[in-house]
């Protein structure tokens, strides 16, 4: 029996309008990004690991910061930049996907198109690659068709457990069940987003190119030994060989490329009477060349560790360059690493009797993969930004008036001379030393001229000359010491090196950018 006080039976049969509880609403939305992401690490592991939609977004972030935005990241978080990126990344990607979920606390529509947007940048940035093939657009695709249909599932099963809660005649046996499949739900995502994502990182971490450098086994030299009295490592210097793990990073490649013996291929072309095209095997089998270099970053301040020294073992270039030919007119070498990033090196440091080469190996072993296996070109004497392309697949023969490299484009100089530099190591900037006689000790370079003298001060005072380590090469760091007598009280310690060519390093204050910092060092400490 109904009174015209009852509703209409279809009424009465419908769902309650639900709202979804704000931490629920923001909860799916950013589990089901989560999801999408992780999918899509693990389809690029399968597929092409450079179209990860997180790593092909983080590479175009990284192709459009500005530099004086990457400047600042390398002089605040040095080699950790990268994984600077990707935490700001993630936290960035989560505020978005939660506000979406917030959006969506009525309707899944808002958060639907979040996805789809999300999505197709994704497919952009893969599409943006270098590398890029159709490949490419596999994970992102299958990103956005995991978000959009996890985040479905998950927006429905919360507006039934938030229906059920608001509707008064709901049984609780149905609302706990409501509740729990929502709940269970949830946990499937974050458990399958975090098997996806390790899965994919796995994948993407290149076994087989890991294998790869495995099988080329130690390269002809000496490697990883440093010579009787190149250092002063007791009194407080670095080695003078920086070990494999310890040695400086900095590029612009957000995920390590990954390239196997098997699949290398160097095109050389250009301004040359004959293009060369050469595999690893052929690289491989030419005369090859060991020498020690030191290698310098550009973005190093004064005093800083953006400085390391091997043994490189590889092809000389100036034996490569003569078979080519190169033509009159001819300046620079343009270089291109395979995810795209471009150096532009002077024709005349590679081949004037340096040792530059392209490396296939480092202190004995072949190269790391993050440094740049399995070829990258090294010239001693030039930072690494005009000198230093790792995972390099092609050199052209050009001028400086026909190409401008990656960070030429971005204001800063073109040849790339090392300065003259000289750092204290020891003691630390603010430490404290006992007074009377303090060791100070430290490191200098000035590649291809060499370093003849270290000098350091306390308080402005007279310079003393600081003993010298061996000099091993004009091509790499060299490392000095001396004792200062050092009262009670707050000092200032400086240090300046001279090269071989007689210049001193000079006192003037200068960035980074464009052509290397200038300055000396100084420290200040407390003798008690």
């Amino acid at each position: 029996m109904t009174t015209d006080l009852d509703p209409p039976p279809e009424r009465a049969a419908e769902t309650p309008i639900a709202v979804l509880p704000r931490w629920v609403a923001a909860a799916v939305a950013v589990l089901a990004v989560a999801l999408a992401l992780a999918v899509g690490d693990l389809v690029a592991g399968l597929a092409a690991p450079s179209s990860s939609p997180v790593l092909a977004v983080g590479d175009q972030v990284i192709r459009l910061t500005p530099a004086w935005l990457k400047d600042f990241a390398t002089s605040t978080f040095g080699v950790h930049d990268k994984q600077v990126l990707l935490a700001g990344m993630a936290v960035v990607i989560a505020v978005v996907a939660a506000l979406g979920g917030l959006a969506s606390r009525r309707s899944p529509f808002p958060a639907l198109a979040l996805v789809l947007v999300l999505g197709l940048v994704g497919v952009t940035c893969a599409l943006a690659e270098p590398s890029a093939t159709p490949t490419f657009l596999t994970a992102p695709l299958a990103a956005l068709v995991a978000g959009a249909a996890s985040f479905v599932v998950l927006h429905t099963l919360a507006r039934r457990a938030a229906a059920s809660t608001a509707d008064p005649q709901a049984a609780p046996v149905a609302t706990e069940d409501a509740r729990r499949r929502l709940f269970l739900g949830m946990g499937v995502a974050l458990v399958g987003a975090a098997v996806a994502g390790y899965v994919g990182r796995l994948l993407g971490s290149a076994a087989a190119v890991q294998a790869s450098r495995d099988a080329v086994g130690p390269l002809p030299g000496a490697g990883g030994t440093t010579p009787p009295g190149a250092d002063f490592a007791s009194s407080g210097t670095p080695s003078w060989l920086t070990a494999n793990a310890d040695f400086y990073r900095i590029d612009t490649a957000l995920q390590v490329p990954q390239v196997s013996t098997a699949d290398y291929r160097l095109r050389l072309h250009g301004l040359v009477d004959h293009e060369i095209v050469l595999d690893y095997d052929a690289l491989r089998r030419r005369a090859l060349l060991e020498a020690p270099i030191t290698m310098a970053c550009v973005s190093n301040e004064v005093g800083g560790n953006l400085v390391s020294n091997a043994v490189f073992v590889g092809v000389p270039l100036r034996d490569l360059l003569a078979e080519a030919g190169v033509r009159g007119g001819a300046d620079q070498i343009a270089s291109t690493s395979v995810d795209g990033f471009t150096t532009g090196t002077p024709v005349a440091a590679c081949t004037d009797g340096r040792p530059a080469m392209l490396a296939l190996g480092m202190n004995g072993q072949p190269l790391p993969l993050e440094h740049g296996f399995p070829v990258r070109m090294v010239v001693p004497g030039l930072y690494g930004y005009v000198s230093g392309c790792k995972w390099i697949t092609d050199i052209e023969l050009t001028t400086y008036d026909a190409f401008r490299s990656y960070w030429q484009q971005r204001g800063w100089s073109a040849r790339g001379p090392i300065k003259t530099q000289s750092r204290i190591d020891v003691p630390r900037d603010a430490a404290s030393v006992p007074a009377g006689r303090v060791i100070v000790a430290g490191t200098a370079w000035a590649q291809h001229r060499g370093v003849t003298r270290v000098e350091v001060r306390a308080d402005a005072g007279p310079w003393q000359a600081a003993e010298l380590a061996a000099d091993v090469s004009i091509d790499t760091w060299r490392m000095w010491r001396a004792t200062l007598d050092l009262p009670p009280g707050p000092h200032t310690l400086q240090v300046r090196a001279t090269d071989a060519t007689g210049g001193v390093q000079t006192p003037i204050e200068s960035p980074p950018d464009p052509d290397g910092a200038t300055g000396w060092h100084t420290v200040a400490v407390t003798a008690g």
